[in-house]
């Protein structure tokens, strides 16, 4: 089948469900990859010769949250390519780049190089987000079909609690690199299920790009969280701290005077004047802060404090999968 039946708008809507299950897909990669993780820190940290690669405690969190700031700081910019050039096409470059460097992780041999294909799957996340949402939305034209068609697909959100105890699974059986390597079959399953499956869109007028919003997003998250992470190993009080925390702020100040200035920004911050956008967005935030932040530590005391099995470690968080995994997609009605 080629992928030019894919512009006849008739069969798009007859396949629909059947896209849909592909987004679902492509998304499922970059929820697991948030927790399936963290229950990998303990065994990262061990020497070498025990199976690790000897990763400090500041380096697990940069292994971690390397991802997160490239995730964060080209989301809005991956968002506005795909509405200028076609979001089909930035889906397959987001889950190719996306695999490529769960590949490299899985086989590196270093954890500062670790840090670096985490960052390249970032970027590849920051693509698929986007994408599968505003293919969703363009496929998905009657309103109540569009909406249950979204609490499916934040319903694959809710799959996150799973990560810990597949990734639990894969340690017992396999080597570390196993939790990388499980994304590549996912993200090749959405290759191939894209190619027939999805069609490709764009936005009516495509919006400017804000390349000077992104680059000073990432570089004041990355220097204040820098700051945060290395605080403990050079001393809150040190001159390079310090200094990191007042160079971090003076860029999250360009950085806002800059969307505010910018004809097309990034984050256009007139939406916080509205107090239920602003009341919900702290929210989300303070409960994903305290959800990464207490998975991050209960993984590694669960195994290092407690002595458990990875598997059982995993189980252990499995009343969190079950309760995301029911009210997810059930967030629009209680909305």
């Amino acid at each position: 089948m080629a992928r030019a039946n894919l512009r006849n708008s008739e069969w798009v809507h007859q396949h629909r469900w059947l896209t849909l299950s592909v987004l679902c897909v492509s998304l499922l990669i970059i929820i697991l990859d948030n927790t399936i993780l963290n229950i990998a820190l303990p065994t990262l940290a061990k020497e070498q010769a025990k199976g690790g690669l000897g990763a400090s405690p500041s380096q697990l969190q940069w292994i971690v949250d390397a991802y997160t700031i490239v995730f964060a700081g080209l989301l809005l910019s991956a968002g506005s390519l795909g509405d200028r050039f076609g979001r089909y096409r930035c889906l397959v470059i987001g889950l190719s780049v996306f695999g490529t460097g769960s590949l490299l992780s899985s086989f590196t041999k270093s954890a500062d190089i670790l840090i670096v294909t985490r960052a390249c799957m970032g970027a590849g996340g920051a693509f698929i987000m986007p994408s599968t949402l505003s293919i969703l939305t363009n496929v998905f034209t009657e309103p109540r079909e569009r909406t249950k068609a979204i609490g499916l697909w934040a319903g694959v959100a809710g799959l996150a609690g799973l990560g810990p105890v597949v990734g639990g699974l894969l340690l017992s059986r396999f080597w570390w690199g196993s939790v990388f390597l499980v994304n590549v079959p996912i993200v090749i399953i959405g290759l191939i299920g894209g190619f027939f499956l999805i069609p490709d869109s764009r936005a009516p007028s495509g919006s400017k790009l804000d390349p000077v919003g992104a680059l000073l997003s990432v570089a004041a998250l990355g220097t204040l969280l820098w700051a945060v992470i290395e605080g403990p190993a050079h001393g809150w009080e040190s001159t390079s701290i310090l200094l990191a925390f007042g160079v971090g702020i003076v860029l999250l100040i360009v950085f806002l005077a800059w969307e505010l200035s910018y004809s097309s920004p990034m984050l256009d911050m007139r939406f916080f004047q509205n107090p239920r956008f602003s009341a919900a967005s702290g929210a989300i935030t303070l409960t994903f802060l305290a959800l990464f932040g207490m998975l991050f530590l209960l993984t590694q005391y669960f195994q290092i404090v407690l002595g458990y099995s990875t598997v059982k470690a995993g189980v252990v968080l499995l009343p969190q999968a079950a309760i995301m995994l029911v009210l997810a997609p059930l967030s629009s009605v209680f909305v």
